[in-house]
């Protein structure tokens, strides 16, 4: 019989420190975004999502629901399989295409989500480089650091974005360098300095692998991500995103040099050893991809959104980090309780849904509400959450919350 004292105390732990994590019960309406419904304890209210990955709404358009619906009646509901036996449906190679175009490589493999493309294939990547050591960078993505560790593979952490520690550390590498970084990170809104990534790989004849999960379909001219933007699709060996994001749907993918990921797929568990996506989602994400390729204003409304809003809360004295010079917004709170009760705040008070973000996603005393504005998001709607966020700091300031 399982004991069920140490679960209860890691717990009760988390929820005195602030930490525990709530899931709130939220139903997002079709044709409405952001707006969405909250089915609380008490009540069921009409919310607006200020903190959904959903960046430019795509999970909403039309074109993307269409393609889905006329998927679904084609193919039906699952893939039948894993992508080996019977789960490699049409859908799922003309997605890989569009993915390897979208990206200027040869090829491209899906996987269920982004997390699982870095762990799967940092993993397979030990496997086929026997000698690799992995140089990740201090704040790189959890699915990142978990691959490393699962590889079992030499390891080095070099400070966030410093060029000088990641030299240092790649002069000290006996086997197979491979420097794996982010573009955009994700809860700071900060970016990588990638030229300067890929002129010390170039020196010390390392492999390059970037996660452009908060990038792709946001950046560039075609949506392809910090990479197309400054002209450096050529320069990285791995890149890694998502289907679930800009995108609007689900799943995540890598893409590469076609030996490289044929070597992969082929020794990667965690693509081989499970049910393919739904080819009612490649549908969805092939047609969203080659939306927003096509719609480059998308990306400028969507920068033009978060610029005002930075400026809007600045200018009540509202901290914004300064590092923060992407589309996320990091609203500082600094104490992961405070963090925490000003969310439950703007949520039952004001009916606006941002997710509090503490340890471990973030540091003990770097918590943050992270806002990300969508080009949906109208100018009144930002009027009202930077006036309720005032409110609620205030009453912070005076001890109400």
């Amino acid at each position: 019989m399982i004991r069920k004292e140490p679960f209860e105390k890691i717990v009760q732990k988390l929820k005195n420190e602030g930490k525990y994590r709530v899931f709130n019960d939220i139903l997002r309406e079709r044709g409405n975004f952001p707006k969405a419904i909250w089915y609380s304890k008490y009540a069921i209210k009409n919310i607006v999502n200020w903190c959904s990955n959903d960046y430019l709404g795509m999970g909403q358009n039309k074109v993307v629901l269409d393609a889905m619906h006329t998927a679904l009646d084609q193919t039906g509901g699952g893939s039948g399989g894993t992508r080996n036996i019977g789960g490699t449906s049409h859908y799922h190679v003309a997605l890989e295409h569009q993915l390897a175009k979208l990206h200027k490589k040869q090829t491209s493999l899906l996987y269920t989500s982004a997390y699982v493309a870095n762990e799967w294939t940092l993993v397979a990547l030990s496997k086929i480089i026997p000698d690799i050591v992995f140089l990740s960078d201090s704040k790189n993505h959890a699915s990142l650091i978990q691959g490393i560790r699962h590889s079992g593979a030499e390891k080095l952490i070099w400070r966030h974005n410093d060029m000088d520690d990641l030299e240092q550390k790649l002069k000290n590498v006996s086997g197979t360098p491979c420097i794996v970084f982010e573009s955009v990170y994700s809860m700071d809104g900060d970016v990588s300095p990638m030229l300067d990534v890929c002129e010390l790989a170039d020196k010390y004849n390392a492999m390059t692998y970037i996660d452009e999960v908060h990038a792709v379909g946001l950046y560039g001219q075609h949506g392809a991500g910090k990479l197309e933007e400054l002209g450096l699709q050529d320069r990285i060996d791995i890149v890694n995103g998502t289907l679930g994001k800009a995108f609007g749907v689900q799943g995540g993918y890598i893409a590469g040099d076609e030996i490289v990921i044929d070597a992969i797929r082929s020794v990667a568990s965690g693509f081989i050893f499970t049910t393919s996506t739904s080819p009612v989602i490649c549908a969805g994400a092939l047609a969203s991809i080659k939306f927003v390729m096509d719609h480059n204003e998308l990306r400028v409304q969507h920068q033009e959104r978060s610029s005002k809003l930075k400026s809007m809360l600045r200018d009540v004295d509202i901290e914004v980090l300064d590092c923060a010079t992407t589309h996320i917004v990091p609203v500082m709170i600094r104490d992961a309780k405070l963090c925490k009760n000003m969310s439950d705040i703007l949520l039952t008070d004001y009916n606006i849904y941002i997710q509090p973000i503490n340890w471990p996603t973030v540091e003990v005393g770097t918590e943050r509400l992270r806002v990300t504005p969508t080009p949906l998001h109208s100018d009144a709607l930002m009027h009202e959450l930077v006036d309720a966020l005032r409110k609620v700091f205030k009453r912070t300031q005076e001890g109400c919350v």
